[in-house]
């Protein structure tokens, strides 16, 4: 099998009703709908995300799905070192229920959240986007974000430019 082949192969086997997604997470919150790590935070690195990865060759279904996890399982704002393995975890519960995805694009997914706060970089476009797009949202809590932490070059021109070009454009 080629690579376009198992890619559409791999295609054919996602589905999600990310409005279904959205509603689902944001329901099972614990910190509310309020919490700087709550739902606004999530749309914004999902739109965060869907620029960097049609930028940077990241696969948008992950990344998509990033935004939803990689924070919905926090009991904390503020120190919480297991709320990414748990937001993978939960992903977990509710593959093949909400959301079909290939074991490759899950394991991508596993990994961005269970490293998003530890993980430095990544070379990987997908995991490089999920990152990338949390960061760049660090300015809802005073935080400009740092090129230098960025795993893509959309992200390093993003967090260069700053704050004024984040808001109106990648996060309206």
């Amino acid at each position: 099998m080629s690579f376009a082949d198992s890619k559409e192969v791999a295609e054919r086997n996602r589905r999600c009703d990310f409005t279904e997604l959205a509603r689902m997470v944001a329901t099972s919150f614990s910190l509310g709908s309020g919490s700087v790590h709550g739902p606004s935070h999530w749309r914004r690195v999902e739109r965060n995300g869907i620029w960097l990865a049609e930028r940077s060759g990241g696969d948008l279904f992950v990344v998509r799905l990033f935004a939803w996890f990689h924070d919905s399982c926090r009991v904390s704002e503020w120190t919480d070192p297991d709320h990414g393995r748990r937001g993978a975890d939960y992903a977990a519960s509710l593959r093949g229920a909400v959301f079909d995805l290939e074991d490759e694009g899950f394991d991508r997914l596993v990994y961005a959240c269970t490293w998003h706060t530890d993980g430095e970089h990544s070379d990987d476009p997908t995991i490089g986007a999920c990152w990338d797009a949390d960061r760049l949202d660090l300015g809802r809590v005073g935080i400009d974000p740092s090129p230098r932490f960025m795993s893509t070059a959309a992200g390093k021109e993003a967090a260069e430019v700053g704050h004024s070009f984040l808001s109106p454009w990648v996060n309206p």
